[in-house]
């Protein structure tokens, strides 16, 4: 990817995060990002190419902010806790993707070329989590019960929830990272 093209990307998740995906005016973007429409156009074709585009790269840094959790190696349930913490950091960089993630969710209900996308994302996410359910059930630290892959699409579906929720204001930074703790123990089990 480019510079301009990153700099066009981290324009569009501010705006959209700011004014929703139907404030994304092209216009607006250019001029967030300092650049003209016709580059717009150039790098992305359309406004439908850089919505698909945009969801990709806030799943690029997604990926980017939740890598630790990757690192840590052994223990498959505290690396499952963990990526899902990230997703509730009181960053500009989460907040920014976590709104952007929230519109564009919001937006696939009324315009169908977001929904595969969306829903694509969604499944890749769910099936990491899963696939660290399997192994925390291998190495004893999961009840064998949880089936992973129910379990996986619960915490996903309750950290966007509970995103949402602390970005509005309606809980706390604390009380959602509490609940999302206590979500994971119900699901695999009280260590």
């Amino acid at each position: 990817m480019s510079d301009r093209q990153r700099l066009i990307l981290e324009a569009a998740v501010r705006v959209i995060a700011q004014s929703g995906v139907r404030g994304l005016r092209v216009e607006k973007l250019a001029a967030e990002a300092g650049v003209s429409t016709a580059l717009i156009y150039y790098h992305f074709e359309d406004r439908a190419g850089l919505m698909r585009r945009t969801l990709g790269f806030v799943n690029e840094r997604a990926d980017r902010y939740t890598e630790e959790a990757r690192a840590i190696g052994e223990d498959p349930r505290a690396q499952l806790e963990l990526l899902l913490l990230l997703e509730l950091q009181d960053t500009p960089v989460v907040r920014e993707n976590s709104a952007a993630w929230g519109e564009l969710r919001a937006s696939a209900v009324f315009d169908r070329d977001l929904r595969e996308p969306l829903r694509s994302s969604t499944r890749e996410w769910a099936d990491e989590l899963a696939d660290m359910i399997r192994q925390a059930q291998a190495a004893g630290l999961a009840a064998a019960e949880a089936e992973p892959t129910d379990a996986a699409e619960r915490l996903t579906a309750l950290v966007e929830g509970l995103s949402e929720r602390w970005l509005s204001d309606s809980i706390s930074l604390e009380r959602a990272r509490e609940l999302l703790k206590g979500a994971v123990a119900a699901e695999l089990g009280r260590r």
